[in-house]
């Protein structure tokens, strides 16, 4: 199965060789990690991992959210928030149904994020997912421990979903943020965007980009577009 783990900045080691045993339990090969907080390959990661040690020593760090999920396509993220900006919260079966094809297709990449023990992740994070997942717990007390949430989404991933409306296949998180990149800067040098804004009104774009699904003809038209006017302004300029 193509599918990756992955824990934004984890601090805890036990989580982490619970979340790798975990992996090994499912059959899910890969566990990536964004700079992580603690020493995922010392003695109380690989206590926890038991028999999955060597995905431990396999995992892959990044340094951010992006970089790791460059090459995915389908990308869930777990949120205990109610209401996270600019994408809907999905229930498990809308989510982990849309994720479920990249079992299918070996060809497919699609990851599977979890956020900080500590407060989860960021609106800037969640942006860059193409659903959210909020599962069943107490309105009271929504947050659940790490391992716990993994389990419970590797369990649901390995049972008979409903089948989302076929789609064509989104294009690469890399793909869509480098349109995303040449875009703002073409937007700051025009002055459509400042500085000082440009996080926020990018990343209504960014959202509303993530609920079309855009596919990677559509993002190489959108840079197209982008770099012919890029040109067609400095050409102008005197």
């Amino acid at each position: 199965m193509s599918l990756a783990v992955v824990l934004v900045e984890p601090a805890g080691p036990l989580n982490v060789g619970s979340v790798a045993r975990l992996c090994a339990n499912f059959q899910v090969a890969e566990l990536r990690l964004v700079a992580p907080r603690c020493d995922h390959l010392g003695a109380e990661a690989r206590l926890m991992a038991v028999h999955a040690e060597g995905l431990l020593e396999r995992a892959r760090i990044f340094p951010t959210l992006a970089a790791a999920l460059a090459d995915c396509a389908r990308v869930v993220a777990t949120s205990g928030r109610v209401e996270p900006e600019g994408l809907p919260l999905s229930g498990h079966e809308a989510a982990l149904g849309w994720l479920q094809p990249v079992f299918r297709d070996p060809s497919a990449q699609g990851a599977l994020v979890f956020g900080r023990e500590d407060r989860g992740l960021t609106n800037q994070e969640l942006l860059q997912v193409g659903r959210v997942l909020r599962l069943n717990s107490a309105e009271a007390y929504p947050s659940l421990n790490l391992s716990h949430a993994v389990a419970i989404c590797l369990h649901a991933l390995q049972q008979p979903l409903p089948a989302p409306p076929e789609t064509a296949e989104p294009c690469s998180r890399g793909e869509l943020e480098a349109a995303l990149a040449d875009a703002e800067a073409l937007l700051l040098e025009v002055g459509f965007l400042y500085p000082h804004t440009a996080e926020a009104r990018l990343g209504k774009v960014r959202a509303l980009l993530q609920r079309a699904q855009v596919r990677g003809p559509e993002v190489a038209l959108l840079r197209g577009m982008v770099r012919q006017l890029r040109w067609a302004t400095q050409r102008q300029s005197p």
